[in-house]
């Protein structure tokens, strides 16, 4: 109940503010106010517009916000967002795009689920979209997912991750992003014993903490100095009364959303002063640069408190990927038999989340897989974000991206002489 109380505290404190700043904005607003000649007003509105704004996303999910692109043929096609598989932590969804025949390039994307909604890899998929059919994992909000359903660790998204890329079938090529990343790889080694025929044709990690140790950073270094009993005492609570998942044990968005705020405090004190100065000068607008940013950046999801403890006990502080002794279902999965699922991975060299070697671990523990088969790219000057998102992944990371994927498309015995490394 404490843990309940205190998760219904901290909605409570976020829809105070956002009624402060909706109560700020409309009394400011008022039209007799207009005949008085006092800048305090318009400061006032201005406040409670951001103000109301910045909390109210929060708890609102974004919207993809992708409803067409421009074909090959010169023409606009509408973007459709198709269900096809529907699982209660998670969906795998297509980008449909309607009027195109289907692209030879079948890519699936698995979005992290590390406090923000997939949507968080929006320009990714966006970016994608000409070249490819795009699949991604839509990791669900759990607040939202009754008791009932039963829990949710490591093991079952690593399963989830299996389960998605059989019904994708093998002519597939798998992109991973930040910290599925060790997961995915489990889930690839996990195929090529239980079921080879459904392994994918090709494996990107993107940034994602293989070992996490290779090069540690703030977080690896904070999965070290606290105990599980500490992170358990002070970072979960149980879902309030007001959502679908009443006492389900989870690590709150809104806890997640102060450890990164805290990070760079400054900075975004500094951003929000300057867009009340741009609101209150009437220089801002809906979809204005800081808007498009914080309307995806407050946005969080809870996460279920099993994945998030298992994710620190045994990918973090156990390193159980990283020693290639990972437990799926009663099974030890052997990375080391990925024998013809090319391997590339993708590492920024000013990343500091998960700092460059980290990712690029990986090659090592594919021992079964020839040097003609992996890859590795190191960015110069980008950080997390940018690799897979910002203009480095554009201009630089998405071209090798996609030639590696051509180079890998054959299934693997007419490839095996053909395989190039980039």
């Amino acid at each position: 109940m404490r843990q309940m109380m205190t998760y219904d505290l901290m909605e409570a404190l976020r829809n105070t503010n956002q009624w402060l700043g909706a109560t700020a904005l409309s009394m400011s607003s008022y039209p007799i106010f207009s005949m008085v000649p006092n800048p305090a007003f318009q400061w006032m509105a201005a406040w409670g517009e951001v103000t109301e704004r910045t909390f109210q996303r929060m708890v609102a999910k974004p919207d993809w916000g992708i409803d067409s692109i421009t074909g090959e043929d010169g023409r606009d096609h509408l973007i459709s967002i198709e269900t096809v598989v529907e699982r209660p932590f998670g969906d795998l969804i297509h980008f449909n795009v309607q009027g195109r025949d289907e692209m030879d390039r079948r890519v699936l994307l698995v979005a992290p689920m590390s406090g923000h909604y997939a949507t968080l890899l929006r320009s990714t998929v966006r970016s994608l979209l000409p070249d490819c059919e795009v699949y991604i994992t839509d990791w669900h909000n759990a607040r939202d997912i009754p008791v009932s359903e039963g829990k949710f660790d490591v093991e079952d998204y690593t399963l989830y991750l299996v389960d998605f890329m059989r019904q994708l079938g093998s002519d597939l090529h798998v992109i991973a992003v930040c910290q599925p990343a060790p997961l995915t790889l489990a889930a690839t080694a996990y195929l090529a014993e239980q079921d080879p025929e459904a392994q994918p044709r090709s494996l990107t990690l993107i940034g994602g903490p293989i070992d996490p140790d290779a090069t540690p950073t703030d977080v690896t270094d904070f999965g070290r100095r606290v105990t599980m009993g500490q992170l358990e005492e002070t970072m979960i609570q149980r879902v309030g009364f007001k959502y679908k998942g009443v006492g389900r044990m989870v690590y709150p968005g809104l806890l997640q959303l102060t450890s990164f705020v805290s990070m760079n405090a400054d900075r975004h004190v500094k951003a929000f002063q300057d867009q009340i100065l741009r609101v209150a000068k009437g220089q801002a607008s809906d979809h204005d640069a800081h808007n498009r940013f914080y309307d995806e950046y407050l946005a969080v999801m809870d996460m279920p408190a099993e994945f998030y403890l298992s994710t620190v006990e045994r990918v973090f502080k156990n390193r159980e990927i990283a020693k290639n002794e990972f437990v799926v279902n009663g099974h030890k999965v052997d990375i080391g038999k990925i024998t013809s699922v090319a391997v590339k991975t993708v590492e920024g060299s000013k990343d500091d989340i998960s700092a460059p070697g980290q990712c690029v671990a990986a090659l090592d523990l594919c021992t079964g897989l020839p040097a003609s088969k992996k890859a590795s790219h190191l960015e110069p000057g980008a950080g997390h974000y940018g690799i897979f998102a910002g203009k480095s992944w554009r201009n630089n990371i998405r071209p090798l991206v996609l030639d590696f994927i051509d180079a890998n498309s054959a299934a693997p015995k007419q490839a095996e002489s053909k395989v190039v490394n980039l």
